[in-house]
């Protein structure tokens, strides 16, 4: 895996100000906490912003950016060290929270921002796919979801009846 090539990639991109921080999330994300599961892209989330003069946000300086570095644009995605990489935007209250309060960690070395365990399984059940769902489940059994923070995450992000559905579906007791 050349993820720490694609890490020191992103982390110049930030330093050259083409972006204003990132966090690693998604399924790349929770393997900082979990066990890997297969995946087919690297989820990178940032802020993005109007550039001067248009009236929409646009990916562009970061595809211009990476393609000047070997980077090879597939449809949503950018091709680094053989990976798809997605940016996504961290818009909405829930995907900015997580982003301003990503972890600091390593790859080998190389620094990265990850989502917080208990914002990756807060976005899993918002975003509540069949494979978010199970990603979920995976943290709750894992034991390492910081409970109390997961639970006040929910709440200020409205996703307190998302829970409670969540719970009857997979974690209440069959009679």
């Amino acid at each position: 895996m050349k993820i720490k090539e694609i890490i020191e990639t992103i982390n110049r991109m930030e330093a050259d100000g083409i972006i204003d921080r990132y966090a690693v999330g998604g399924a790349v994300g929770a393997t900082f906490y979990l066990e890997p599961v297969a995946t087919m892209d690297l989820d990178i989330f940032i802020p993005l912003r109007l550039e001067p003069g248009r009236p929409f946000i646009s990916l562009n300086p970061v595809f211009e950016y990476l393609s000047a570095r070997g980077g090879v644009p597939e449809g949503e995605y950018i091709r680094l060290a053989g990976w798809p990489v997605q940016f996504l935007p961290a818009a909405g209250g829930l995907a900015e929270e997580a982003l301003a309060e990503a972890m600091e960690t390593d790859i080998e070395g190389t620094f990265v921002r990850v989502f917080s365990a208990e914002h990756l399984a807060a976005l899993a059940l918002q975003t509540g796919r069949a494979k978010d769902k199970a990603r979920l489940l995976q943290f709750l059994e894992s034991g390492i979801l910081d409970m109390s923070k997961f639970r006040a995450i929910l709440l200020r992000h409205g996703l307190g009846e998302a829970w409670r559905r969540f719970e009857r579906q997979f974690r209440d007791e069959q009679p």
